[in-house]
């Protein structure tokens, strides 16, 4: 007991005459947010954080809902995740382990032989039990350092669950756009080919009567085989869109297929408003940033332990055995051996292996700073972006559809004049064309306002539930 003491006493001496100083040596420098989003434009703002855990349900699509429901439940990726943070839970109960002593337990029993000068043989046997322990005592706050790291490592595995399920939301919303968007392209290209049979029916009636030629009927037919021509691609395309999503829902081919014949199959649309958080909020809110920062603190952490390194270390080690000549006499108070040691060690030389090391885990705490100022102008880039999007295609979405019902009126005419003889076929034609092409439009339009209003909301840090 006195010489532990004594090793405390040594110990805290040289502790006081280095200064000890194993803070994290970095400060990030504060990063200046803005008050209010550049393009927020009629989008109201609230001061405090808004619950984006479940924003796919303001579409108001119950198939959307259901397919991200399966695939948060479903999703390989997701799964992998989550073990991911019980990999580092795990770690960190490791690190946690080096507070207290080790402490091992033998048993043996050995046989020796021999003989004397008259050739009479002895042998003896020696029992032996005992209790080893080993301590190193965490007075310079080391191993505090290590467990501080592991456990910023723990939120950061966290961080990333939350930032693959937001991905993952946003991914299955969008392809679920795209999905429908595709099935209404699909259903508007039917319809211009049912509408150019009928007009080819008309061609070939006009022509048996002698009011046109077979010029005419061809240029018809023609353009009702190009407009059949197209189907099958896009059969492909819609094919390839519903494995897509039983892929990211962690489904095989077809598990969605029930899901998607009983919805309804139009295009998902944005709710007409929604109050956006403030800058600052939305940072504490995204997992990427929020990954990020324990990734910094960890480093932090790692850069403290490594400056740990160059003190002095405290280890206690201590036995506490029992030998005996026979096993009845094993468990005899005087056969007990016991011995207790202390020691303290500091590094002398080394070769820089030491300094080298502080200086790697210095690098990595400068990368990790410079890592979490991009996630933060990263975030704010993407919510700026997709706010003006946003503004834009709901702008372009109010032309197009003016454009697409005077198409509309302009294809009805046109063949309304055809059958009364006085226009051609090239302008039905003409016509027709046109407004295939702006039927495209619109409904690519919508798609592009849905997964801009998507891409808004994971900006802004949805699809998780915060906890902090």
């Amino acid at each position: 007991m006195i010489l532990f003491l004594r090793l405390i006493k040594i110990s805290l001496l040289c502790a006081g005459m280095l200064g000890c100083g194993i803070a994290p040596s970095h400060r990030l420098t504060e990063l200046h947010l803005p008050e209010h989003w550049k393009n927020r434009g009629a989008f109201p703002v609230a001061s405090l954080s808004q619950d984006l855990s479940g924003w796919w349900a303001r579409f108001d699509d119950p198939t959307l809902s259901q397919i991200i429901s399966v695939a948060l439940k479903n999703s390989p990726n997701l799964a992998a995740a989550g073990f991911r943070i019980t990999e580092a839970q795990a770690a960190r109960q490791k690190d946690r382990a080096s507070f207290f002593p080790d402490l091992d337990s033998s048993a043996s029993v050995t046989s020796r032989a021999s003989s004397n000068d008259k050739g009479a043989s002895n042998s003896e046997t020696l029992y032996t039990a005992g209790f080893s322990s080993s301590w190193e005592i965490d007075w310079l706050g080391k191993n505090q350092k290590r467990v501080e790291a592991a456990s910023a490592l723990v939120r950061a595995s966290e961080e990333n669950f939350h930032s693959v399920q937001a991905a993952l939301a946003a991914e299955i919303a969008t392809n679920y756009t795209e999905l429908r968007t595709r099935e209404h392209l699909l259903e508007v290209l039917r319809s211009i080919v049912r509408t150019r049979e009928e007009t080819w029916e008309l061609a070939q009636w006009r022509q048996k009567s002698g009011q046109t030629d077979a010029l005419e009927t061809n240029r018809v037919r023609s353009s009702l085989e190009r407009a059949k021509s197209t189907i099958p691609a896009l059969e492909q395309t819609l094919s390839e869109s519903r494995q897509r999503l039983c892929l990211l829902a962690g489904l095989a081919p077809g598990g969605l297929d029930k899901i998607l014949i009983e919805g309804n199959q139009l295009i998902p649309s944005p709710p007409g408003s929604l109050a956006l958080s403030i800058p600052a909020d939305t940072l504490r809110q995204r997992p990427d940033v929020r990954l990020a920062g324990y990734q910094l603190l960890a480093a932090a952490a790692n850069q403290a332990e490594a400056k740990a390194e160059r003190f002095p270390s405290l280890n206690l080690r201590g036995s506490l055995g029992l030998n005996a000549l026979s096993a009845s006499k094993i468990f005899d108070p005087q056969t007990l051996t016991r011995d207790l040691i202390g020691s303290v060690g500091a590094p002398i030389f080394d070769a820089g292996k030491i300094r080298a090391e502080i200086e790697r885990q210095s690098a990595i705490e400068q990368q990790a700073a410079e890592n979490y100022r991009a996630k933060v102008l990263l975030a704010l880039s993407e919510v700026e972006d997709a706010l003006i999007t946003c503004q834009k295609t709901s702008e372009r979405l109010l032309y197009i559809q003016k454009a697409t019902e005077s198409a509309r009126e302009a294809s009805r005419l046109a063949s309304q004049s055809y059958q009364a003889g006085i226009r051609d076929i090239t302008s039905v034609l003409d016509a027709q064309r046109e407004l295939l092409e702006l039927e495209s439009d619109l409904s690519r339009f919508r798609a592009d306002r849905t997964i801009a209003y998507i891409r808004l909301y994971t900006a802004l840090g949805g699809g998780w539930k915060t906890t902090s």
